[in-house]
């Protein structure tokens, strides 16, 4: 195991784990094996009520830390978060998910891509995994629409105005991130990782933004209910005009497969009239296949994943201007966080452009 033999490691790795007995096994297998750099690996349990903490304290040498109580209106990943960093002896901090899994040798090379970019923060879009029908058929269309609207190489820009972090994998200096008061500035925020991006972006600090299936991959729902519920809490923060998108997408959607059908019904007319009528389906596909999933979950999507992209706007902006949005057990307000037109944010799992 790479963790710290010296005084100080180079890195710390805090996971915030809050009922992830599902995923977090693997998660500190591919991480327990890294190499090429010291590191340590802090699991902060916040609150779980299943065997997250006995997985954890299963693995030799990594320890386990216990946030205090939830502070008002802070984010429970927040205060988590916090505590670790609190913890943490790292010159370099990578605040990841337990439902990730890190490729060999990928936190050494995150480390120097950071370092030959001179990066004060480095963020990858993990390598989204799908596998149930509603998985395949939303995931492709909300992150090709993600890709489209914040591409990675215009955050990478640092004068672009584009500000971006993806909170599955953040790797910043931690000299940075006291200097910026860390996760504290931003615990009240439901997009935090795109809120501490804005921190060091607002205090000089260089961010470096990219698509990470080299590096770590993830699969962030596995039923129905979780997928619905996470992308109601982040959608309508992410696209300032949500209503706007889904009825464009509804009438792109409707408009194709009526060409498609007219083009099939008429398909002896002549293979002119047929190409015209399949090029808006061909065009929305080629829209979808951006976010880099397979052939075939593509094909899902273009069918079934548009409605449904549609519907979780439109429920994310409903229950933004309702009471509040509920995850993990927990219902945070979401008044002071509704997007203003135009603003050019991208949050977490936000990032699946293909450069």
């Amino acid at each position: 195991m790479g963790t710290a033999v010296s005084a100080r490691p180079e890195v710390s790795i805090i996971i915030p784990a809050r009922n992830e007995e599902v995923s977090l096994g693997a998660c500190l297998n591919s991480l327990e094996g890294q190499s090429g750099v010291e590191f340590e690996i802090i699991v902060v349990d916040d609150g779980s009520t299943d065997k997250t903490r006995e997985i954890a304290e299963s693995f030799a040498g990594i320890r386990i830390v216990t946030p205090g109580p939830l502070p008002a209106r802070w984010t429970g990943k927040n205060n988590a978060v916090v505590a670790g960093a609190r913890d943490a002896c790292g010159e370099w901090l990578l605040f990841t998910d337990a439902d990730t899994v890190h490729l060999p040798g990928s936190l050494a090379r995150a480390l120097t891509e950071a370092k030959q970019n001179r990066a004060d923060l480095l963020s990858y879009s993990p390598e989204q995994i799908v596998m149930t029908f509603t998985e395949k058929a939303a995931m492709p269309v909300i992150f090709s629409e993600l890709a489209a609207q914040y591409p990675p190489e215009k955050v990478r820009d640092q004068s672009s105005g584009v500000v971006a972090a993806n909170g599955q994998y953040i790797l910043c200096r931690r000299e940075a991130y006291e200097m910026v008061r860390g996760h504290t500035a931003v615990a009240e925020k439901i997009l935090d990782d795109v809120a501490l991006a804005q921190a060091f972006r607002a205090a000089g600090y260089r961010i470096y933004f990219r698509y990470g299936a080299d590096a770590v991959r993830t699969r962030m729902y596995r039923k129905w209910s979780e997928l619905r519920d996470g992308w109601t809490k982040n959608l309508a923060l992410l696209f300032p005009r949500p209503i706007r998108l889904a009825s464009w997408l509804l009438g792109a959607w409707i408009f194709s497969g009526f060409m498609l059908l007219v083009g099939v019904a008429g398909a002896k007319t002549g293979s002119w009239r047929l190409g015209c009528c399949v090029l808006p389906s061909l065009l929305l596909y080629t829209r979808i296949a951006r976010a880099q999933f397979r052939t075939g979950t593509n094909v899902i999507a273009i069918c079934f994943g548009i409605p449904l992209f549609a519907y979780l706007l439109v429920r994310s902006r409903n229950m933004h201007r309702g009471d509040g949005v509920s995850w993990k057990g927990r219902t945070y307000s979401t008044v002071s966080e509704s997007p203003k037109p135009g603003n050019r944010l991208l949050s977490e799992s936000a990032g699946v452009a293909n450069k």
